[in-house]
């Protein structure tokens, strides 16, 4: 659940004009997508314009077999627009303009008839979503407590954006979610804002922030460390996941990535190494390919990061 976006990639400054490479884009559909090429029921929530950037989002989402029913359209409001621009070959400023958008403003019903459809067996949202209005907080506290009540596991990717609020605002909201956490993901600069206030002097560093955090009742909390890979804490104890080494092409949605390989593969009744080894290599995946969500593989392509450099698949 959460806004998706047209999304135009620059191929350099956008002062100096040129063309975009017109897509979408969205944490929660980035998830969704990577989770439905895995072989996954997923379904989309959230709320569009009834614009032609709408219909995009809803076009491309139904094409990579992402359902959306559960989705719903503002005819007083815009679809959000995102602007990537290339400065350096590894560095990329992203320009938001979503302020006022229709999927900053969903719908309560629009909550109400995703569960009533059927309930998931997890529910996906993103510290994004209460940063957009308090519209959007409320409808994805409105989605946490019906996970709770329909006992679907509920998933929190921090991904938090300096862009869309501070983070003292971000640590007020993400405080009251945890009680609702089964799954956090979160990189290990993110960790601080979820815990309670004042206890940050307690645990220094994230594998002592990430033992609170169980301690408060989440079931597994998942730090995700870039090129250093990713490392999962349990009640059971800790695994740590080497990240797989590819050509760097593009790290964004490397994020999102992880996460829909993590939770494919807990879908899957995976362990936790087993899920770390399946989200890095997703991971890879997006790192290795060209936008947010395109190079995300299919099942049967999991295996390729291991073939030897200039292996022809025929």
């Amino acid at each position: 659940m959460g806004e998706t976006m047209v999304a135009l990639r620059g191929s350099g400054p956008l002062r100096l004009g040129g063309t975009m490479q017109v897509s979408i884009a969205g944490a929660e559909s980035n998830v969704a997508i990577g989770l439905a090429r895995l072989g996954h029921d997923v379904r989309w929530a959230g709320t569009v314009g009834d614009d032609e950037a709408g219909a995009l989002v809803l076009r491309t989402l139904r094409a990579e077999g992402v359902e959306v029913s559960g989705a719903a359209t503002d005819p007083g409001a815009p679809t959000g627009l995102l602007l990537f621009e290339p400065r350096l070959p590894e560095v990329t400023r992203v320009h938001y303009y979503r302020a006022g958008s229709a999927g900053s403003r969903p719908a309560a019903d629009a909550v109400d008839r995703a569960f009533r459809t059927a309930p998931p067996r997890v529910l996906h949202l993103t510290g994004i979503t209460p940063a957009l209005s308090p519209t959007a907080r409320s409808a994805a506290y409105q989605a946490l407590h019906l996970a709770r009540r329909h006992r679907s596991a509920i998933c929190l990717d921090v991904n938090f954006r300096a862009r869309l609020w501070t983070a003292e605002e971000a640590a007020a909201v993400l405080r009251e979610w945890i009680p609702f956490v089964d799954v956090l993901i979160a990189s290990d600069d993110e960790l601080p804002l979820c815990l309670p206030e004042g206890a940050g002097a307690a645990a220094p560093d994230h594998a002592d922030q990430a033992r609170l955090l169980l301690k408060q009742g989440v079931g597994e909390v998942v730090v995700k460390l870039g090129a250093e890979g990713a490392t999962a804490f349990t009640p059971d104890g800790r695994v740590h996941q080497p990240a797989r080494a590819v050509r760097a092409v593009d790290a964004v949605g490397a994020g999102d990535a992880f996460v829909a390989g993590y939770l494919s593969a807990l879908l899957d009744g995976v362990g936790p190494a087993g899920r770390l080894a399946r989200g890095v290599t997703t991971g890879a995946f997006a790192v290795a390919s060209h936008g947010d969500w395109e190079g995300a593989p299919t099942r049967a392509e999991l295996g390729m990061l291991g073939a030897p450099p200039g292996t022809v698949v025929r």
